[in-house]
């Protein structure tokens, strides 16, 4: 098996890398402390073709396979600091460029994928609510037909972009007597459209210049050209989403843990104590040799449930597989790195800090790790 990127893979990190560290990261920990979402670096990443990474250049995309947007989204987490922007940008390339893109009509590809890789539009992807959370099978949000089309009521929580979407892919039961399989469809919904609104805006943790809410859908009307897929067929649009979603979004947790270890190398080289270096202790060394561990498994594990994406007939167990383990790395790797930077890694002015609070997260979003061991089980016959 070749390990080694193409000469174009290493040109595309090489550019993203040299981008987001000249434009995205000044004033990061501003923006985290504020919890401001930046629409002039959101189009400043368009500029350069991130948003639109997986979509066809028909479309304004740049087409490419899913192994060298896992490349550019490790690139885009090691370059850019700012942890929910890059999260941002992950949620709207992984959760809803892709799924038009693998499901949407040739309308509805038209009417969309342009204006979401050119920065004009922040998608969003809708399918939690306030009862139902990894339980999707407890979906409250209901739509109806009518006079050839839908109506819609319902909530949706904890929606990532929500507060600032253009765009949404909303899930709802369409025939309850089918539940999961068979019975949700997936719609595509524009911000304008009537009854159709953006509710509370949440105050997290971490990755605070991204921002979630809630979607409030009262009384939306749509046509059966919002469909996404087939009607009944939400359960493998979602299932798109979470492939690519688990898949790739932890190539930016990879990229954010070489930037980690690195920066705890140089601290570790230049902080004193005792007369020596503190890497010549075996104690901070043996924290920074376990980070090289853990970002070589996880970078290895996620370009393999990247490859299966297009190369297999399914990347279910192996995108678990990669979210768990490099979600739960990212979170062991800032824990280690405040440690190692003692005093100093506890203070908002160092950029370990806000790191270790942006992986906290990583662990609950896009399936909790015990839902991956859940899906891992299952995969194994358990």
């Amino acid at each position: 098996m070749d390990f080694g990127l193409s000469e174009e893979q290493r040109l595309l990190r090489d550019n993203i890398v040299k981008f987001a560290r000249g434009v995205l990261c000044e004033g990061a920990g501003a923006r985290d402390r504020d919890q401001v979402f930046s629409r002039d670096l959101w189009r400043r990443c368009a500029e350069i073709g991130i948003q639109g990474l997986p979509a066809p250049a028909d479309y304004g995309g740049s087409g490419l396979d899913a192994l060298s947007c896992a490349v550019a989204l490790e690139a885009l987490g090691y370059g850019c600091s700012d942890g929910g922007l890059t999260f941002s940008l992950c949620a709207h390339i992984l959760a809803c460029v892709v799924p038009i893109t693998r499901h949407g009509s040739d309308e509805q590809k038209r009417r969309y994928l342009p204006g979401l890789c050119d920065g004009s539009f922040v998608g969003a992807h809708a399918i939690t609510e306030p009862g139902s959370g990894s339980d999707t099978f407890s979906m409250r949000t209901r739509a109806e037909r009518q006079n050839g089309g839908w109506r819609l009521n319902g909530t949706k929580t904890f929606i990532s972009n929500g507060p600032v979407a253009d765009v949404a892919i909303v899930f709802a039961v369409t025939d309850a007597a089918k539940g999961f399989q068979g019975g949700i469809t997936a719609f595509v919904i524009d911000r304008e459209t009537r009854g159709f609104s953006a509710g509370q805006k949440f105050e997290k943790m971490g990755l605070r210049s991204s921002p979630v809410g809630e979607l409030a859908l009262d009384d939306v009307f749509l046509p059966d050209t919002a469909v996404l897929g087939q009607v009944g067929g939400g359960s493998a649009v979602f299932a798109t989403a979470m492939d690519w979603e688990r898949s790739l979004l932890v190539a930016a947790h990879v990229g954010a843990m070489e930037r980690v270890m690195e920066t705890s190398i140089n601290y570790a080289r230049t902080r004193r104590q005792f007369g020596q270096s503190i890497g010549k202790f075996q104690a901070v060394a043996h924290k920074i040799a376990d980070m090289k561990v853990q970002l070589d498994a996880a970078r290895l594990l996620t370009w393999r449930a990247a490859w299966r994406l297009e190369n297999a007939r399914t990347a279910s167990m192996e995108a678990a597989i990669a979210k768990l383990f490099a979600s739960e790395a990212l979170l062991k790797t800032t824990l280690d790195a405040v440690q190692v930077h003692g005093g100093y890694g506890f203070m908002v002015e160092y950029e370990v800090e806000r790191a270790l609070r942006d992986a906290v997260g990583s662990t609950i979003y896009s399936g909790t790790s015990e839902m991956q061991r859940n899906i891992i089980a299952r995969w194994l016959g358990l």
